[in-house]
């Protein structure tokens, strides 16, 4: 099949990229750690590209995404499939995502950023405390050096 190969040449040492088998495979949408990657699986019918593929977000890798977000994602990519019917489309569906990929996931909170913000707020106060007990041992530093002086 002429677009197997194609994917195959394109995706070539590319990590997000996987073969699940000759008719289905996935992208991994976003770099490996950020809280807003996801995962795209597409597969082949017999009777693709006359007709739509499979497009899926199952992947266990998803699971911290909403569902509500995961099907506003799969609208707007079947909307691609639309436009795209009867030509090879597994690449454009993927560039598509990799495109929109922060509108489609602008909705999905991200944990990480609002733990960060607190630490910030509670580490304030802590930032003071250890600057004035520092300007302590300065003076003392410089009480020891008199007497070493004066000795």
């Amino acid at each position: 099949q002429m677009e197997l190969e194609a994917l195959r040449s394109i995706y070539e040492g590319d990590l997000c990229f996987r073969e699940l088998s000759p008719v289905s495979f996935q992208y991994r949408i976003g770099e490996s750690g950020d809280p807003k990657a996801f995962l795209i699986e597409v597969s082949w019918p017999e009777t693709y590209p006359q007709t739509a593929p499979v497009i899926s977000m199952d992947a266990f890798f998803n699971n911290t995404i909403s569902s509500t977000i995961k099907q506003s994602i799969l609208d707007k990519l079947m909307v691609e499939v639309e436009a795209n019917l009867g030509t090879a489309m597994t690449y454009t569906l993927f560039e598509y995502a990799k495109d929109n990929k922060e509108v489609f996931m602008e909705n999905q909170p991200v944990n990480t950023v609002t733990s960060v913000s607190n630490s910030i707020s509670i580490g304030t106060p802590d930032v003071k405390a250890s600057k004035k007990k520092e300007k302590k041992e300065q003076l003392s530093k410089t009480q020891k050096r008199k007497l070493a002086d004066k000795t």
